[in-house]
């Protein structure tokens, strides 16, 4: 039988889906948001930083699309080098993490006024890059400022990640599955995703892997058991 404790001083739970694309974070977090939404009053917060979608978007532009996709992910992939990145994409990567970091606080609005939150992603400070961590990687930046927007950086994700979820809903699948239902992703990007999904921990949260290649009335069937494991905990009713 799943059981779980409230965390101290909460009135209400918080619940992240996370996982590669592909692995089907939208499909099972629409699916539970209803059936939650049928047993409490819940909140859908999504809080990643959606640049993917952007460079998809670029990408698809006639003529010049693929050249400017391909110029950015060479510039991102510049923050993992040992000189870290220009000052300009480290600025840019900055300031999209404080709009990720903007959108939790909204997150935490809502909890604080008794919503119980579903988060399509959660942002954590162990491992670094695209799945939800810091993305200035380099720790020895050559240039001053852009070692300061480093510095910032990790310290934000580390506040970030201190707001721990009471539970984690990790999507595992493998790259041939994540490249078959999104074939518009650079694979090196959905590769290192894939590989990082099992790395991923979230501050001593409890995490329930999940095989997001079963189907998708099999994962939500154990994602909803342990949902309800955790709307228990908290007292709420006819669960």
């Amino acid at each position: 039988m799943v059981h779980y404790e409230p965390v101290a001083g909460r009135k209400v739970p918080v619940i992240a889906i996370v996982g590669s694309d592909g692995s089907g974070k939208t499909t099972v977090g629409g699916l539970l948001y209803q059936w939650i939404a049928k047993r409490a009053p819940v909140k859908f917060c999504h809080l990643g930083k959606q640049t993917g979608s952007w460079g998809r978007a670029i990408a698809r532009i006639p003529g010049v699309g693929r050249s400017i996709d391909t110029r950015i992910a060479k510039k991102a992939s510049q923050t993992r080098d040992a000189k870290g990145a220009s000052v300009f994409t480290a600025l840019v990567i900055f300031i999209l993490s404080m709009r990720r970091l903007i959108r939790f606080r909204h997150m935490r609005k809502l909890h604080k006024s008794g919503y119980v939150i579903l988060a399509d992603r959660y942002p954590q400070a162990v491992v670094p890059g695209p799945m939800d961590g810091p993305n200035l990687v380099s720790r020895t930046p050559n240039n001053a400022f852009v070692k300061f927007l480093t510095k910032c950086e990790q310290k934000v994700y580390t506040q970030m990640a201190q707001f721990r979820p009471d539970l984690v809903l990790r999507l595992n699948v493998d790259l041939e599955t994540a490249l078959a239902r999104k074939p518009d992703h650079r694979p090196e990007s959905l590769k290192q995703k894939v590989q990082d999904v099992p790395r991923l921990s979230f501050n001593g949260a409890r995490i329930v892997d999940l095989d997001a290649t079963l189907p998708i009335e099999t994962v939500v069937s154990t994602a909803c058991k342990h949902v309800s494991a955790v709307l228990k905990a908290y007292g709420y009713p006819h669960i």
